[in-house]
């Protein structure tokens, strides 16, 4: 399945050093296929969005991937995509930007004619194919709606989604400059969050947080500031990893400040199994 990584050490920038495809030979036991596509969204100095992915469609993308890139910033968001919508090409590899904003996913959703309908004008920030772009629209839509309330702009889009259309999953990363959203929905795919004090738990560690299928990211600077982890599996040996709920968004304010709620107790109304999706979907939610 697609992996998630965010981290947020607002209000402070740090500088972190992210390898999208960090240890091949766990990714080759762990997976049967090969990604499909790696990205990492960062914010520079003056709030502006830096994308940088690759769709992975040749040798020289994998070295790409592996590539060691120290950024600075005061939210991160990385993913390594499993496609099951859309090419591999950069317009269908995440992060998306849209409004200032980074957005990842991991999950599907059907029904794409229908979203596309409800977004209006809003579809032509959709320069791709993929299901995940589109929600991220339906998010700028319901946020812009909320006057640019992102917490309400997530909830409203979420629950939208689950009345009307067939859903596999909706987790997602969002982060701003200053900030950053998560949400696990329905209980189809685990998504952890790691309240990290300065040094880690023994309070003189830098961070150095490695997946068994893919993103590393190691900072020297969380020896000192706290920081805020999301991902889709445990990435260090630290007791305070805790699952979130199904159903529950999570917000990382601009001073570090958790803000959670469950925006969906009920499942949605057309829920997918694995066996209703087709072979590449399933393939890639699987991990097979």
């Amino acid at each position: 399945m697609c992996r998630l990584f965010g981290l947020s050490a607002a209000p402070h920038r740090v500088r972190a050093t992210f390898w999208l495809l960090d240890a091949p030979d766990s990714l080759s036991i762990q997976s049967r296929r090969e990604p499909d596509g790696v990205g990492l969204g960062t914010f520079d100095a003056h709030g502006d969005a830096v994308v940088e992915k690759q769709p992975i469609a040749a040798y020289e993308d994998v070295q790409f991937a592996r590539e060691a890139r120290e950024r600075e910033s005061t939210t991160f968001v990385a993913h390594i995509r499993y496609a099951t919508t859309g090419g591999m090409q950069p317009r269908n590899t995440h992060p998306f930007e849209q409004h200032g904003r980074l957005f990842a996913h991991n999950g599907v959703l059907q029904g794409l004619d229908e979203l596309d309908a409800e977004l209006g004008a809003y579809l032509g920030l959709v320069h791709g194919d993929t299901d995940s772009e589109r929600f991220f629209a339906l998010i700028t839509q319901r946020t812009d709606r909320h006057g640019g309330n992102i917490t309400a702009g997530i909830t409203d889009a979420v629950q939208w989604i689950a009345d009307r259309l067939p859903v596999y999953a909706l987790n997602l990363v969002l982060t701003t400059a200053t900030s950053l959203w998560a949400l696990r929905y329905p209980d189809t795919h685990d998504l952890f969050v790691l309240e990290r004090a300065a040094g880690g738990p023994h309070g003189d560690r830098h961070l150095d947080h490695a997946g068994r299928t893919g993103i590393r990211a190691r900072s020297g600077h969380l020896i000192e500031y706290p920081a805020v982890v999301v991902a889709s599996e445990r990435t260090d040996e630290d007791p305070g990893w805790r699952a979130l709920e199904p159903g529950e968004l999570l917000h990382v304010d601009d001073g570090l400040r958790i803000h959670s709620s469950t925006v969906l107790d009920t499942p949605p109304r057309h829920l997918l199994s694995l066996a209703q999706l087709d072979s590449r979907a399933a393939a890639a939610q699987s991990g097979r």
